[in-house]
This record gives C-alpha cells, sequence and structure tokens, in this order.
C-alpha cells in the first residue's frame, strides 16, 4: 500500500531500475508518516561512510509529538539494503554516471519501506517527447472510448 509518490522523479529522471530498502526512523517519524505529512519531492540518495542516506525527505512532526525531543524534519535518514546492492549500487553511481532517487514510501508487511530508483537525467527534448508520448497514449484511448 503506497503512502507518497514522487511524480517529479518520472518526470525528470529515466528510472532504469527499482530497489525496495528499509528506513531507519524514530518514533515520531512513524506516526508522522502514518499522518501523511512526508514529501519526497525534492529527495535523492547519497552514498557516506559506508551506507546510503535518503537526503532531503521532509516529514512534518506531529503536534502530539514527544516535548522531550526536538524533531528534526529534514534530518538524513539511512537506507538498510544488503551489502551486495551496495556494492552494486556504487559501482553504477560512481562509474556509469546514475543518479539514486526516491520513488516512493509504502508500507510492507507493516513496515515503511522506500523505493529507490537508479535513474539517468533527462534531457529538456527527451521531457518533452515523453509528454507528447503520454498525450497521444491519452488520446488513444478517448478515440476508443468514443468509437466504441
Amino acid at each position: 500500500m503506497s503512502i507518497i509518490d514522487n511524480r517529479k522523479a518520472f518526470h525528470d529522471y529515466f528510472i532504469e531500475e527499482n530497489i525496495e530498502a528499509g528506513l531507519v526512523l524514530e518514533g515520531w517519524e512513524v506516526k508522522a508518516i502514518r499522518a501523511g505529512r512526508v514529501q519526497l519531492k525534492e529527495s535523492y540518495v547519497i552514498y557516506r561512510n559506508g551506507a546510503f542516506y535518503l537526503v532531503g525527505c521532509h516529514i512534518t512532526a506531529l503536534q502530539s509529538a514527544s516535548t522531550h525531543i526536538k524533531p528534526d524534519p529534514i534530518r538524513d535518514r539511512k537506507l538498510l539494503l544488503k551489502q551486495e546492492q551496495i556494492s552494486r549500487l556504487i559501482g553504477k553511481v560512481e562509474r556509469a554516471g546514475y543518479t539514486i532517487v526516491a520513488l516512493n514510501l509504502h508500507y510492507s508487511k507493516g513496515n515503511i519501506k522506500v523505493d529507490i530508483g537508479l535513474a539517468k537525467g533527462k534531457k529538456q527534448h527527451d521531457k518533452r517527447q515523453s509528454e507528447k508520448e503520454r498525450e497521444w497514449a491519452r488520446e488513444k484511448q478517448r478515440l476508443m472510448r468514443d468509437k466504441g
């Protein structure tokens, strides 16, 4: 079950591969995500100190969050990946010029997971071309519906 999608990632990048990863979250973050107070639009993934981190994901704390902690809405959150996935992603990012973006947050067996995508940036003409293809697909659906 999806919590939030990052539609901007599909507009700005060619997504080559999807990988599901766990997130290291604090209690107030889980409550806020369940309440839908999360934003993935400007988020991306970086490699630092032997692990991948989700940067730029904004989780707004609830008013009823614990009083003895100071919630940081844009802190870096560690991703939980297997070592073989980490080494493969490092190779793609450093050698092949890929970037890693967060695609969506969802529930999996009661846990909150993030789908990350191995992506190549789109040029402006690529964005226009994909927009034309999307419009043509809509037009075909409309014509088929009106014909039948």
